[in-house]
């Protein structure tokens, strides 16, 4: 059966819009939490690669990938921080800064060139983030400002991943790529499991494995797909609906209201990244 690609990124982009309903509804520390999203697609995809036999240690750059499995892990806790402290449509909106981070890094790592419009769209893009944290105290008793400088910090290290997995994807499938993004976060995440206390019931550890089913593998299998019909920069665009998705549900199951200030920067963060991803 043949799906609509366009579909598939729009349902993907529903679907990671529930990053942050999973974090919120489950009551547990920040790093059992990050533990069920890395684990289930790490298990799921060596389950996989025995099945089909396949050498997933035999990748060129393999101390790199490790490295960027690394900043992937600090990137999880992060923004399970970020959406446990803040509002959720308010840091889907500050997570979404990583395209700008990703087009600095890129410019440093990889040499890329940098036109003057993109250089204005950063600018823009630097004024969402000040309107955005217009009315928070800057104080760490400040729990709300404290989840958006998390969330930031996870954007920040989400567009490094990016790069160094750009830097290597001509040498690794994506599969293998998806696996060393969740390993190196399984392992470090995987005796919080057992130290943590109290322990997950058997309903959180449902909705754990869920969560780790549908964002970090259902999610990225309809993604992925779509890329082989249509071009990533297309893809890339629609994938802004998780941004309305996220603000959908923050405001439906938690009550959450937009205020002006984060409306207008959400706005700008949103376009200027838009028209960025064009070049």
């Amino acid at each position: 059966m043949k799906f609509n690609p366009y579909l598939e990124v729009i349902l993907a982009a529903v679907i990671w819009g529930t990053h942050g309903v999973f974090v919120k509804s489950l009551d547990l520390p920040p790093t059992t939490i990050s533990f069920f999203r890395l684990a289930i697609p790490t298990i799921i995809l060596l389950v996989y690669f025995k099945a089909k036999k396949i050498d997933f240690l035999s990748v060129e750059n393999r101390s790199l990938m490790f490295f960027a499995s690394l900043l992937f892990a600090i990137k999880t806790i992060f923004i399970v921080l970020g959406f446990q402290l803040a509002p959720l449509s308010t840091a889907i909106i500050i997570a979404y800064t990583w395209p700008i981070f990703a087009t600095i890094l890129g410019i440093i790592i990889l040499k890329e060139k940098i036109i003057r419009q993109n250089i204005y769209l950063l600018f823009v893009s630097f004024i969402g983030i000040v309107l955005i944290s217009f009315n928070q105290t800057i104080s760490f008793g400040n729990l709300e400002f404290l989840g958006l400088s998390f969330m930031l910090l996870g954007a920040i290290l989400h567009a490094s991943v990016i790069v160094i997995f750009k830097k290597e994807s001509d040498n690794n499938s994506k599969y293998t790529t998806i696996f060393y993004q969740n390993f190196i976060g399984f392992l470090i995440f995987l005796p919080f499991i057992f130290i943590n206390k109290p322990l997950p019931t058997l309903f959180q550890a449902g909705i754990g494995i869920s969560y780790g089913v549908v964002i970090g593998i259902v999610g990225f299998i309809l993604f992925f797909s779509a890329l082989k019909k249509i071009n990533a920069s297309t893809a890339s665009h629609l994938t802004y609906v998780e941004v309305i998705s996220a603000a959908i549900f923050g405001i439906v199951l938690f009550g959450e209201l937009l205020t002006w200030n984060v409306l207008l920067g959400g706005i700008l963060i949103i376009a200027s990244t838009y028209f960025l991803k064009r070049e």
